[in-house]
């Protein structure tokens, strides 16, 4: 292999240059992972994926996702960019493309399905792969340390600062303004201190938001997660699983079908909408769907050997 193609679409978003982007090798066969690892580092985007032949042949495809600095088992706008990418193909590895799609991933199958206008792809929705874990909870210091904001400003009416997972961890605290939002600014020695605190790693990846009183399921939220060389994430279909997943489940509802948006990366000039449905049944929140739309961006090549 003397070179390998790649396309970059920005997802949750029809505007190019807004959203986040995503660059997509879509045949990654031969590279080894200390080669992956290096080119999501060229690239320096949140995440990179990589495409190989499924191991079980009912799947579409194995879909590796690096950040900057690892490999992590899920995440949310790597899928929804990837499936878009993969859908404006006819057949991937021989075998053609249809409208539904599987993906075997380290946190287990993403079952996707592409939405498509006059024939063309335009957005895909993704099922996250595991089931909702709540962690520990966190104090209001360790948080306000993180991004430089007054611990008075965290608010705990709905639950305290806490750990949440639908295939990837996440820190979510609700803020209580805009104002407070817009006013977080990562520290890196605060971040440091967390992850060695909480997680005994060198990972510790914040989520931010804000619900509005009068429309509690419309959601302005950040993401950071410095500590991975995000200083910040225009747009994180994962942590936002994991929060709307957290929020219905506190809901006193036995039964709901909730629908909610999510819009972030507005502080950084590249706004992004991620739009989320939670299904509970029972008390138990059963499922939960990403979805969102993509354009496409740039297409090269990535020069291997001389």
């Amino acid at each position: 292999m003397n070179s390998l193609s790649y396309t970059t679409v920005d997802v949750f978003t029809s505007t190019r240059f807004e959203g986040n982007p995503l660059a997509v090798m879509t045949d990654a066969r031969d590279l080894s992972d200390a080669a992956m690892q290096t080119i999501a580092a060229e690239f320096g985007y949140s995440e990179v994926t990589f495409v190989l032949p499924p191991e079980n042949l009912e799947n579409t495809a194995r879909v590796r996702i690096f950040t900057p600095t690892m490999e992590v088992p899920f995440a949310g706008h790597p899928n929804v960019g990837t499936a878009f990418v993969l859908g404006q193909q006819s057949e991937i590895f021989g075998r053609p493309i249809g409208d539904k799609l599987r993906f075997e991933e380290n946190a287990g199958l993403v079952e996707v399905a592409l939405q498509r206008r006059e024939g063309r792809v335009t957005a895909a929705t993704i099922r996250a792969p595991q089931p909702l874990e709540i962690g520990d909870t966190i104090p209001e210091a360790v948080i306000a340390s993180c991004v430089s904001i007054d611990p008075a400003s965290i608010r705990k009416n709905t639950h305290a600062p806490v750990f949440a997972s639908v295939g990837l961890n996440f820190a979510v605290s609700e803020l209580e303004s805009l104002e407070a939002l817009a006013a977080a600014s990562p520290n890196l020695n605060g971040f440091q201190a967390a992850a060695s605190t909480t997680t005994g790693s060198h990972d510790f990846s914040l989520f931010l938001y804000v619900r509005p009183t009068a429309a509690p399921w419309k959601i302005r939220a950040r993401m950071f997660a410095p500590l991975d060389n995000v200083i910040e994430d225009p747009a994180t279909g994962s942590a936002s699983a994991a929060l709307c997943a957290y929020l219905v489940s506190l809901r006193p509802e036995a039964d709901i079908n909730q629908h909610i948006t999510i819009e972030q990366g507005v502080e950084m000039g590249r706004r992004s909408v991620i739009e989320l449905d939670v299904v509970k049944k029972a008390g138990t929140v059963t499922d939960v769907t990403i979805s969102g739309s993509c354009v496409p961006v740039m297409r090269g090549e990535i020069i291997l050997q001389d």
